[in-house]
């Protein structure tokens, strides 16, 4: 029985003790105490390695305290703890044991914890990780966050926040083998201030850029070439030339004599500036009056205007329309002799293309009408005399096949039909001048960008007059029009055509005039520009023996001022010899003006 009742005895205290336990376990969770980041001193997230670091550092004071050590560097766990300080008079502490209130509930159980025991045993301390694990951990989380540093960077930078969150969390990554006071000093910079993005460094994008007068222009090309006017959706570049001339055959005659005139030049040019379809329009004006010497009193000029539009199924149209008023030359066939003014021969032409390509083929199909008339001649005794017998009108229709071999070089062939008619079927003298005409050529286009450009062609024209008197109009025919530019700032044009010029003289079918110009311009400098050319004419007349040949030279400078003005001369020379009285001739002239361009 005695032994019985220890037994009781003890299983009391047992439950006495568990009791006394968990009444001090619930005290102790609602007690106030300190939390252990904040004992740590640790602010934001804590790191794994922290709380490793802290397990450990424990297990070690459990062990020696077992074996009655006291742990290296742990001087301060003998400091007695501050003494607490009331707030207020009649204040006590929660609990008076300095352990408990320094202690945490998540420390390991000690070996008096448990009063059952008589002869406790100590907890075993936990294993310490091998070194070679823990390098291996820590190289692991290392390679991770070096990953995700490299996937960061490859992303565009958006905000500045973005960029200084994604610095730390590299950094925590990146440090993860560091000890707890590294982790410790680098936990506060994870938070984010209101001025943190203040001072982190612009977006490149997002940086200002330099005034645009401060950018590197491009050199232009021709920094002496006109501006223009923006008119509607064309741009004007118009031009006005002043200046005198000497020379010594007024109006280029057998019986003109020397002269000083006074010459004015208009020029422009309009240019669409049309998204799909093109514009444009040419026009000049010349007026020449006597200041002293041989009388010369005459305006000419022309306009010029052509339209491109492109429509469905590959077709592009071409319509061009002209107007050119010029008096009658001194030196042309039909001049009256014994005037004071030679009759004004106006003209007024048009004509309306459609281009087709078919692969490698091409297709054009171009219809003209070109209508001349001619005002009255005065004499010299005040009296005038008609050329309204010289009136007429001509009709063609032109069909070109051409065969692109490459996009430089394209041979084609043309096929021409048309009619003359005369306003007057009859003329003063009593012919019927009307005529049908009938031609074909052969020629080659080329296109090889700005070095050398153009077509050329040869073949034969004829044009029969319904009078059965009069003989017809025929002969080979040459047309050119190329340019060549062997070296920038150079070019070297070649133009070629052959006219049928009609006639009203008795007995006389009328003349075929070849004409070929050879012209070249050089750009010595940015503001000065040297020409020259060089010109052939021959005139065959049909129905008497008889031509002329016309040969003529010029050359020429222009030295801009500036962008706007520039002085410019020209000297030229030009002779007309005839196997006809009457008709020969020499005209030399020198000419100095200003020019002035928008």
């Amino acid at each position: 029985m005695s032994g019985a009742q220890p037994e009781k005895s003890r299983g009391r205290q047992g439950k006495a003790v568990c009791a006394l336990l968990l009444a001090t376990s619930m005290l102790a969770l609602l007690r106030p105490s300190a939390l252990h980041a904040q004992e740590t001193e640790l602010r934001g997230e804590v790191s794994e390695s922290a709380i490793l670091s802290d397990q450990q550092r424990k297990a070690r004071q459990l062990a020696l305290a077992a074996q009655g050590q006291q742990a290296p560097g742990s001087a301060q766990d003998d400091t007695p703890p501050r003494t607490y300080l009331p707030a207020s008079a009649g204040a006590v502490p929660d609990d008076t044991n300095a352990d408990a209130a320094t202690g945490s509930i998540f420390d390991p159980l000690q070996a008096t914890d448990d009063t059952s025991s008589d002869n406790a045993t100590p907890p075993k301390p936990r294993r310490r990780p091998s070194s070679a694990g823990q390098n291996a951990a820590d190289q692991d989380k290392t390679k991770a966050g070096t990953k995700t540093a490299d996937k960061l960077k490859k992303k565009k930078k958006t905000t500045a926040a973005t960029t200084d969150t994604t610095a730390s969390t590299t950094a925590s990554a990146t440090g993860a083998a560091g000890t707890t006071d590294k982790d410790e000093e680098t936990a506060n910079r994870r938070a984010l201030t209101v001025d943190s993005t203040d001072r982190q460094k612009l977006d490149p994008g997002a940086e200002r850029t330099a005034a645009i007068e401060g950018q590197n222009k491009k050199a232009e090309e021709d920094p002496f070439a006109p501006t223009g006017v923006k008119w509607g959706s064309f741009v004007i570049r118009p031009s006005i030339e002043q200046g005198l001339t000497a020379t010594t055959n007024g109006d280029s005659s057998s019986a003109g004599t020397s002269a000083l005139l006074s010459e004015t030049a208009l020029r422009f040019t309009a240019v669409s500036d049309w998204r799909e379809n093109s514009a444009t329009i040419d026009g000049y004006g010349l007026f020449r009056e006597t200041v002293s010497g041989y009388p010369v009193h005459n305006a000419q000029g022309r306009i010029e205007g052509q339209l491109n539009v492109d429509l469905d199924n590959e077709l592009r149209a071409i319509a061009k329309l002209g107007y050119e008023a010029v008096p009658e030359s001194a030196s042309s066939p039909d001049a009256i002799a014994g005037v004071s003014t030679q009759p004004l021969r106006q003209t007024i032409d048009g004509s309306l293309g459609v281009e087709k390509h078919i692969g490698k083929m091409q297709y054009t199909l171009t219809g003209a009408v070109s209508h001349d008339f001619y005002g009255d001649a005065k004499l010299s005794d005040g009296t005038s005399l008609s050329q309204k017998d010289q009136d007429n009108t001509l009709y063609t229709a032109t069909l070109r096949t051409g065969y692109e071999i490459s996009p430089a070089l394209t041979p084609f062939t043309e096929v021409e039909v048309g009619r003359r008619a005369y306003d007057q079927r009859i003329d003063n003298e009593g012919f019927e001048r009307s005529s049908t005409r009938l031609g074909a050529r052969a020629g080659l286009q080329l296109d090889m960008g700005e070095k050398l450009s153009g077509e050329f062609s040869a073949g034969w024209l004829r044009e029969a007059i319904d009078d059965k008197s009069l003989e017809a109009i025929s002969g080979a025919t040459v047309n050119a029009d190329l340019k060549w530019s062997p070296e920038r700032g150079t070019t070297i044009g070649l133009t070629g055509k052959t006219t049928v010029e009609t006639t009203t003289t008795s007995g006389e079918s009328g003349d075929i005039l070849y004409s070929g110009r050879l012209t070249a311009e050089r750009q010595i400098r940015a503001n000065l520009t040297a020409n020259a050319a060089l010109g052939l004419d021959w005139r065959h007349y049909v129905g008497i023996d008889g031509h002329d040949r016309i040969l003529s030279a010029e050359t020429g400078l222009t030295w801009w001022l500036n962008r706007y003005a520039g002085l410019t001369t020209r000297l030229r020379t030009e002779k007309l010899t005839s196997n006809l009285p009457g008709r020969d001739y020499t005209a030399n002239s020198l000419y100095l003006g200003v020019k002035v361009q928008r």
